[in-house]
């Protein structure tokens, strides 16, 4: 009963996330003249030059690049990633193409509003356990074949050479610009739902005075602090090391109190996606 109902928890969330997906592409995307990476922005540019349907386009795109992944990836991904595929082509062609209006207003925001959609569209598709085929498929081939390379520098290659490659087919260097806009709001709307906005900031310092600092950190900052014994690889001196998470707001404020505290602090700064426990997000929230 339970992988039933995660089951159609998941078909919901991709049938939300295609469909947004396609009415950012037919109503924001495709009138703006922009290809904001991956097949969809080839698909764009084929769109452009022969008139052929996007959502098909993307499909066709996708073909050698699933039969690759059943090969080389995994089996079930490329099953899940080609329903999706289907799913999204369909809708995009076949309902909204058909039945919502492209507009036609200021270029900025239709990208904005694109990049807004798409990315809400593919976090959906990301939670449901999917994903949209592309310039996904082909940066985790690049990463079985190239272990050093980083999924993110594949996908940013990938994407780099579709916006470059649309200048050429729009005849407009305001195509790539615009496409970046749209890329980097997409990107950023996924880590806001995949990671939420709650995000926080980890400090590591490096002190003689590890006590000092953690009651600093409690009584001005109200948060948790950690103390590890730690003792210097090349001076052998005995130090304290203080482990704490703080929101992004108050990391100004810690700075100062770990400054005036121990001017001499060897300091570490970690950018979290997520924080769970006391002060922050709950771990059932996670789910």
């Amino acid at each position: 009963m339970l992988s039933k109902n995660i089951s159609v928890r998941n078909l919901g969330l991709c049938l939300v996330g295609t469909f947004l997906g396609s009415i950012a592409t037919h109503c924001f995307i495709q009138p703006a003249n922009i290809a904001p990476g991956g097949a969809t922005g080839i698909a764009l540019m084929l769109n452009h030059l022969t008139g052929f349907p996007v959502g098909a386009a993307t499909l066709c795109i996708n073909v050698p690049l699933l039969l690759l992944a059943w090969r080389y990836l995994s089996g079930s991904f490329a099953l899940r990633t080609a329903a999706t595929c289907l799913l999204s082509a369909v809708m995009l062609d076949l309902v909204v193409a058909p039945l919502f209006p492209a507009y036609t207003g200021d270029r900025l925001l239709s990208c904005l509003s694109g990049g807004v959609l798409i990315g809400m569209g593919m976090a959906l598709i990301f939670i449901s356990g999917s994903t949209t085929g592309g310039s996904d498929i082909v940066s985790r081939l690049l990463q079985k074949r190239f272990p050093h390379v980083s999924m993110g520098r594949a996908l940013m290659a990938i994407d780099g050479m579709v916006l470059l490659s649309s200048i050429l087919v729009f005849r407009n260097p305001e195509a790539a610009l615009f496409g970046l806009i749209t890329l980097f709001s997409s990107t950023k709307v996924i880590d806001s739902i995949l990671f939420g906005v709650d995000t926080g900031t980890m400090v590591t310092v490096v002190t003689t005075r590890p006590e000092e600092i953690s009651r600093q950190i409690t009584q001005n900052l109200h948060r948790g602090a950690t103390i590890v014994p730690g003792t210097g690889a090349y001076s052998g001196q005995q130090n304290g090391v203080v482990l704490c998470a703080v929101r992004k707001s108050q990391f100004p404020h810690l700075k100062q109190l770990i400054h005036a505290a121990d001017p001499h602090a060897f300091v570490m700064v970690t950018e979290t996606t997520q924080v769970f426990g006391e002060g922050f997000k709950a771990m059932e929230e996670s789910n």
